[in-house]
């Protein structure tokens, strides 16, 4: 008895122990998890950086201004005569439709409102199509108000053309019976199209219609006669299409919140979209279902006649001759090889990132402090944007119905006579966290469904986020873009960027890297790229340096100036200063400046650009050897003496 009453005392001394140490793991759970706070951007570079708010110490060789550009400067003022627009002779009015993305929008109200000044029409306020009441948009905003701020644009545009909210009340009907002619011009189009075909239609309907879908209708590149006009698009672009107050301060907003470390920051686009992938069949650098949904567009854009190629190409072919984005991967490697360290604070643009971010892993890696819109902001700030809207219905994902016993029974008797086969078996049903994501319709069939009411409603969304992107990229210490200048004939977000950039300060640091030597030169390394030799980081650091210099402007002149205007406005809306050197200049083969055509600035623009470029000059002395002014050498030989030159040097850390 005495043996069983130890034993019981025993096991009940052991029973109170452990309830006494499950009751003190969970005070201690529930003490620990008051404490955790969620991941927050800015407490990370607060971290990172502790002297908030203090400048730091910034590298002029990483963050200082091209100086061969220096003398370069704003300027889209008319130069000669230029006359009000006139009520008396106006020949009627233009309304348009724009279809597309941020870019393409942006794009096509500037050619817009130089097509009604050609015409002396006046200019309906463009209808955007990504942000009608039918997408699902609040009820506060209208199509053009729901991105820029439309008294702005009538205002400044009063001495150029004549903008109107509506047609007159007395159009409108006929507008809704059809009875005005449109158009769908090309993004090509040439004023004498606009003169010859639409303007006698003009003058007689009183009205026309235009429809745009290419992200433009009008030519990038006019007569040298037609100067005032490509300085009119420029002034729309760079000063009258304001986004709407909201907008703007809460990017100006994110903007502080990144300079509020007190250190500089680079901007990077990615550029990976997927109708640009699809049209330059770059599926095989991505895997899985992201190939696929590449190869599905692409084969859509064979039968609507976009593309003359074969479904199935090379796609690392393609990537060797420039046509493929630059991957994260690599645009992190070449970061590091110019020499930004691993706490370089980087902001990743962009609304939607195709192949997701998976893609961003390699990046995350080496820079820890790359950051987006959803990091700098709350969802409350993101959320005041868009506005009040109605819910729309979920997009719930039902189970097919089983069949009952009777039409199992049915169907077996159906099946013919026996001896028959086991019939198959069924289908594995696919379950609701399968279909996550924009993409679900490819696990269940071959035609990608229409778009959901809350797609159309994200796709009109992205335009915000595309804008706030956009004025950080803007105005941030640095701009490397992963995917311009790809030869679709369509505008880009990186290169309206770049451009604005170019107007605001040529001088600023704007990357211009060509995809065709950075693929010979990850080739060459590409077993062994996060330990690349020597030769190999001194070759990607002079080449990213000679981009920055007059060199890559001259290049970018060539690639992107012919499709867009606005990536390259000079040199129509510049001016340089006469007391500072000015690079030589450079004619293309049509006979039109690629550097060095720009005018004199005016007198009063003369002093104060000239005294702030002297003081860039004093404080950068010592690196005048930062950017490269040799002209690039032949591809060609790049790519046989990178690899004669890397084979035979030691391996050397980008760190060290």
């Amino acid at each position: 008895m005495v043996f069983k009453s130890k034993i019981k005392w025993i096991a009940l001394l052991v029973l109170t122990l452990s309830l006494g140490s499950l009751v003190v793991h969970l005070s201690l759970t529930k003490f620990s998890s008051m404490n955790l706070v969620q991941y927050s951007a800015k407490d990370a570079l607060s971290h990172d950086f502790p002297n908030v708010g203090s400048p730091g110490a910034r590298n002029k060789r990483l963050w200082g201004a091209a100086r061969s550009l220096e003398s370069l400067q704003p300027y889209a003022n008319p130069r000669n005569s230029y006359p009000a627009p006139n009520d008396n002779n106006n020949n009627g009015f233009i309304y348009a439709k724009v279809f597309g993305g941020f870019e393409k929008i942006r794009s096509s109200i500037c050619d817009l409102v130089v097509i009604s000044r050609l015409l002396n029409a006046t200019l309906v306020i463009p209808e955007i199509q990504e942000s009608t009441r039918s997408k699902g948009i609040s009820y506060k905003f209208k199509s053009f108000s729901y991105l820029y701020d439309e008294e702005q644009f009538i205002a400044s545009l009063k001495n150029d053309v004549n903008v109107a909210k509506s047609l007159p009340e007395y159009l409108k009907a006929a507008r809704r019976r059809n009875e005005f002619p449109s158009f769908k011009p090309q993004n090509s189009a040439s004023p004498n199209f606009y003169i010859k075909e639409i303007l006698p239609k003009l003058k007689k309907a009183k009205v026309v219609g235009l429809i745009i879908t290419d992200g433009g209708c009008l030519q990038s590149i006019l007569p040298t006669s037609m100067s005032e006009f490509q300085r009119l698009r420029c002034r729309v672009a760079f000063h009258s299409l304001q986004f709407r107050p909201e907008i703007q301060i809460l990017g100006r907003r994110m903007v502080e919140r990144l300079r509020a470390s007190g250190q500089p920051f680079l901007a990077y686009h990615p550029g990976l979209v997927r109708d640009t992938l699809a049209y330059h069949g770059c599926a095989e650098l991505f895997q899985d279902v992201h190939t696929e949904l590449i190869q599905y567009r692409r084969a859509q854009m064979i039968k609507q006649g976009i593309i003359n190629e074969e479904l199935s190409v090379d796609s690392h072919l393609r990537r060797e001759n420039g046509s493929c984005p630059l991957m994260p991967e690599e645009v992190g490697l070449l970061l590091r090889a110019m020499g930004y360290p691993s706490k370089t604070i980087i902001y990743l643009a962009g609304s939607q990132i195709f192949g997701g971010q998976r893609l961003l892993i390699p990046l995350r890696a080496l820079f820890g402090n790359l950051v987006d819109r959803t990091s700098l902001c709350s969802k409350t700030e993101l959320s005041d944007l868009v506005g009040p809207e109605i819910p729309l219905p979920p997009d719930v994902f039902q189970l097919p119905h089983p069949k009952s016993e009777e039409q199992v029974k049915e169907e077996w008797n159906r099946a013919g006579p026996r001896p028959r086969p086991l019939p198959p078996p069924p289908d594995r049903p696919i379950y609701q966290h399968e279909k996550e994501g924009w993409y679900a319709w490819i696990t269940e069939t071959d035609k990608e469904p229409n778009p959901s009411p809350m797609d159309l409603r994200m796709q009109a969304h992205r335009l915000i986020w595309d804008a706030l992107d956009y004025i950080v990229s803007v105005e941030a210490d640095a701009f490397f873009p992963g995917f311009n200048n790809d030869g679709s004939g369509w505008p880009d977000f990186s290169g309206l960027v770049m451009g604005q950039r170019l107007y605001e300060r040529a001088s600023s640091r704007i990357y211009r890297p060509d995809r065709k030597t950075i693929a010979a030169l990850f080739n060459v390394t590409r077993d062994d790229m996060y330990h690349p030799k020597r030769n190999w980081t001194l070759s990607a650091k002079e080449h990213l340096n000679r981009s920055l210099s007059a060199d890559g402007l001259i290049r970018q002149s060539l690639l992107s100036k012919p499709t867009s205007f606005l990536s390259h406005p000079l040199p129509e809306c510049s001016c340089r200063i006469s007391s500072v050197e000015t690079t030589k200049q450079i004619k293309g083969k049509d006979g039109r400046f690629l550097c060095g055509g720009e005018e004199e600035c005016p007198k009063w623009m003369q002093s104060a650009g000239a005294d702030r470029v002297i003081n860039d000059d004093t404080e950068s002395a010592e690196d005048d050897n930062d950017v490269v002014e040799q002209l690039e050498p032949d591809r060609a030989d790049i790519t046989s003496s990178l690899t004669s030159l890397i084979d035979h040097d030691e391996e050397w850390d980008p760190n060290d």
